[in-house]
This record gives structure tokens, sequence and C-alpha cells, in this order.
């Protein structure tokens, strides 16, 4: 609450923050709604409503319950039923069972910083239900094991490798991926006795119990130690607070034509004017975002589901008219069916900033002033882009191939953590970051490393989009990547280095090469004439 307002206006903004609104239909914002009140997620969410964009239906419990203790069912009894009203099913209910996600969003942007619960309301009870629906035993009992994982480590603290465990036991060398129904029930029983095992007691089979604790998790991750550290790198207030969005859930995981992406309307680092997407078949949101799994790009999704792409770059040209901007979106396709999960305006390199900017000014999306006031930072050096240069008549023979997230080049030592990159940062060397996954728990060395390079993840993955935010070079999906991280040794390529190696990723070309390379800056001089047409215009 801003302390400078007289009480009456006090009040008003601490109602406007205690919002509960529902998002769906033809239902309008209130006129006290806004994006401190709703969290951006949410206030985005209804904004692509109220366009007639495939959005699930929703309500949002606003950024003033943050911190409050007095979270309980009877606070959103009444948005509760009204989701019930609209969807036609119950939380909880054995033959129609609602299920529900339950994600964070702060007035501002935060990637993969909070928590998120998907598939709320699923039990012992409403499992045969969601079977009945769907026909998809595989989809319940999928949706069921990643329930009481994800529950088990967000809400009872139980370590994600005790359910990692289980999975293993199960899939030996397949990927869960391809699992069959008998095969994840396995793994959900299995997790169900762990969950026992390690919280002392059994899961919550009542759907009403998973909703308030989870609700109450996701609220609480607004002071984890990530999320406190990407606030204090970014100079944002501790004391706004995160909104919470619980959302009928959409499945990814329902074989066939169903998959879940994320993707940006341009790409983010050359601001060429196409969507740019990763996606994964028969997978959730989490799958892509979490860093953990790599992921198909557009071509993939454009080639076998040719109709759900055609529709995204339908839903993608009429967010970028709406919102005036290169947008960052979330989708889910369920059966062939597109939804909308979230956009925001997306990160991107400097390079991406300026051509973004006037290339939406030439289409008469912003105006003149807005792509000014967008480009006003960026000058010859801001967009001068490090390239690797062979010496004459030298041939460069690439170690490994790997997804890039950043543009850039960056010959650093290889550092294995975080407290090797703050040793060898303080003693004045250029560092890259080498990791298993691009998770965003590795936020402060990132912030201190020169690059990352890691196994497994996606362009879109979360950490991923901090790097490209944070001007780092950024290599992701380096599938003949291995790490030895009790030998402190990683193996690329059939080739074996240690951690302090040198090491060189090429973000423009997707490459990485051993020892270190020549490396010049080229000035995108084409871009810069765009830009002084643009301000001597202006003069």
């Amino acid at each position: 609450m801003n302390p400078r307002l007289d009480p009456v206006q006090a009040a008003d903004e601490e109602r406007a923050l205690r919002l509960i609104h529902f998002i769906g239909g033809s239902t309008a914002l209130p006129a006290a709604a806004s994006p401190a009140a709703l969290g951006f997620k949410a206030w985005n969410l209804a904004r692509m409503a109220a366009l007639g964009l495939p959005v699930p239906p929703a309500f949002v419990l606003g950024t003033g319950w943050c911190g409050r203790v007095e979270l309980g069912p009877q606070l959103w009894q009444e948005a509760l039923q009204e989701l019930e009203r609209f969807t036609g099913l119950g939380l909880g209910n054995t033959r129609h069972p609602l299920l529900l996600s339950v994600r964070s969003g702060a007035p501002v942007s935060m990637p993969g910083m909070m928590e998120t619960l998907l598939n709320i309301g699923l039990s012992d009870a409403t499992l045969p239900g969601l079977v009945r629906l769907t026909g998809h035993p595989r989809l319940a009992w999928d949706a069921y094991r990643r329930l009481i994982a994800r529950f088990g480590e967000v809400v009872a603290g139980i370590d994600a490798h005790h359910f990692e465990a289980d999975l293993d036991a199960v899939r030996a060398d397949n990927d869960e991926l391809e699992l069959d129904f008998s095969a994840l029930r396995e793994v959900a029983n299995r997790h169900l006795a762990t969950y026992a095992r390690e919280a002392s007691e059994a899961f919550p089979q009542d759907a009403q119990v998973q909703l308030r604790e989870a609700t109450a998790a996701v609220f609480a991750s607004w002071h984890s130690d990530k999320a406190h550290a990407y606030r204090e790198l970014h100079g944002l207030p501790h004391s706004m607070g995160t909104a919470v969005t619980v959302q009928r859930m959409v499945f990814g995981n329902a074989g066939g034509m169903s998959g879940a992406g994320v993707g940006c309307t341009r790409n983010p680092i050359s601001g060429e004017p196409s969507p740019w997407v990763d996606f994964l078949f028969n997978a959730q949101g989490e799958d892509v975002v979490s860093g953990r799994r790599s992921a198909q790009g557009h071509d993939e999704l454009a080639a076998v589901a040719p109709r759900v792409w055609d529709s995204l770059q339908r839903v993608t040209a009429q967010l970028e008219r709406a919102f005036g901007d290169m947008q960052e979106f979330e989708f889910t396709v369920q059966d062939g069916q597109l939804y909308l999960l979230q956009t925001r305006g997306g990160k991107r390199t400097p390079q991406a900033t300026a051509r973004i900017a006037l290339d939406l000014c030439d289409q008469g999306l912003i105006t003149q002033e807005v792509a000014l006031e967008r480009t006003r930072s960026l000058d010859a050096q801001a967009l001068a882009l490090s390239v690797v240069a062979a010496e004459d008549g030298q041939i460069l023979a690439p170690l490994a191939h790997a997804a890039s997230a950043a543009s850039g080049v960056v010959c650093g030592e290889i550092a294995l953590d975080e407290a090797r990159v703050r040793e060898r940062k303080a003693a004045g060397a250029t560092v890259v970051l080498v990791r298993r996954d691009a998770e965003t728990r590795d936020i402060a060395a990132l912030d201190l490393a020169d690059g990352l390079l890691t196994q497994r993840g996606a362009r879109t993955s979360h950490a991923a989009v901090v790097a490209r935010q944070l001007g780092k070079v950024c290599l992701v999906g380096c599938e003949s990547l291995a790490i030895n991280e009790l030998g402190r040794v990683v193996s690329i390529g059939g080739l074996d280095l240690r951690e302090g190696d040198p090491i060189t990723l090429d973000g423009n070309e997707g490459v990485l090469y051993a020892g270190t390379t020549r490396v010049e800056e080229r000035i995108p001089q084409e871009l810069l004439d765009r830009l002084d047409r643009l301000r001597s215009s202006h003069g």
C-alpha cells in the first residue's frame, strides 16, 4: 500500500490489490483492475480472452493476498463455483472432475522464478472420471504421477531426486514420453509411497486441500531465494507480491496432435519477423520451460501439425497488433486445438530490439515516437556483435552443435557450479558455466558467468530467457555433452575437458570449439542506417 495516499485512497488501493477476478467468456475487467493488482500474467490473459483468443477460463487472486495468512476455500469459493458453472465440471467430482493449474504472476515478468503446480484436483477417486472424460488412460496416469511429484517437491519440500529415482526405476533406458499407461501407473504408485515415506503423511486426496496448499505454496514462492535474487538483480521492489491464477487444465500430454510449446512472435536473437517456437509433442508446459528437456523447433511443429501451425501464425499476428510489441507466449495443443496460456513482452538481444522496433514502426503497429523511445539507448557499441574470426587459411572444426538461445561469442574457462564461477570471476577470469539443465536455480551463477552451456533444455527454457535478458551467450541442448561432476570433467563430442580448460561458445552459429578462438566485432551498418533515418526524421 502506498503510505502517501489518504486513508480513503489507501483503502481503495488495498481493495484493488485484493481482487478476485474471473477470466473467461464475456466477463470484463472491473475498473479497479490493473497489472499491479492482478499481475501481468492474469492481466494479459484477460486481454487475450477479450480479443476472442482461445484462453482456458480462470480466476485470479490479486497481489494483495500475497503474504496473507487467511487463505482458504471460503476466499475463492464464489470464483470457483463460477468456473465450475462455466466448464460444466466440478473440483473433486468423481464423474466430471475439474483439474486446475495454479500459477504465479507478478506485476512484472520474472520468468521461472516462482512456482507452478499443474493437475490439481486429480486423486485416486477422480482419476477414473478423467479417463472417462478424455478416453486417455495414459494421460490420466501421466498427469497423476506429475502432480504427486511436483506437489511433493513444491508443497511438501521433498527432494526431487526421490521422484526421479522412481521414474528411472520404471523407465530404464526409455524416454518417459514413450511410457504407456501401465508403466505410468506404476510410477504414480511408487510416487505415492515415496511421498508418504518422505513427508511422513499420505499425499492429500481431497481436491480442496490440494488447491489450498498449492495456492499457499505459489504465494510463498515469492519469497524463494531465486525470486529474491532476481529482484535484487533487476532492482525490483520486494513489496510488489505475486498474484495467483487458477485456471482450467488443458492437456498437451493427450497423445496424437497434442503437445506444449513456448515461442516468440519474432526471432528474439535477430529480430527476424517470423514466429520462433519450441515445442514438445505429448508433453506439458513444464517440460519445455523447466530446462530439463530439449525441444523441437517450429519446423517440426509445422511439418507434423500444419493446421496448428497455421492457427499459431494467425494468433501471433493478432497478439502483435493488440500489444504493439514482440510477444513471448506459452501455449498448449490438446487433440489439435490450440490454447494460449500466457503472453508477455519478449526478452531480446539489442540487435533484435532495434530491428523489431523499426519493423513494427514500418508496419504501422507503433508510432515513430514509440520506436524512438525503445531504441534510444542503442548505438554502434550497443549493437556491435562479436563473431568468430578464423585466421587466414585456418579451418575451424566445431567440437559440437547446440541450440542458440542468445547471440555473440564468448571464450572462457569451464566452471561447473556457482562456487567455481565466483572464485574464478574474483580472479579476473572469463567463465562459461556448464550445466546439465538450463534451470533458474542457477540465476546467481548465471549473473556472474559470461556464458552458459547446457546438456539439456530448450531455447525458451526460463534460464535461457534470463540469459538472453542478461546479454549472456547461451547454448542449450548440446546432446554430445556429458558432465562428470565428481571428477570435474566434461566430455564434448568425445573430447574430455577439465574444469578450468578454455572453451568457445558461438551463439551466432550454434556451435562450440575447444580452446579459444580469435573474436572480432562487427557493426550491423544497415541497422544503424535505419536508426539514423528514424532519428533524423525527428531531429
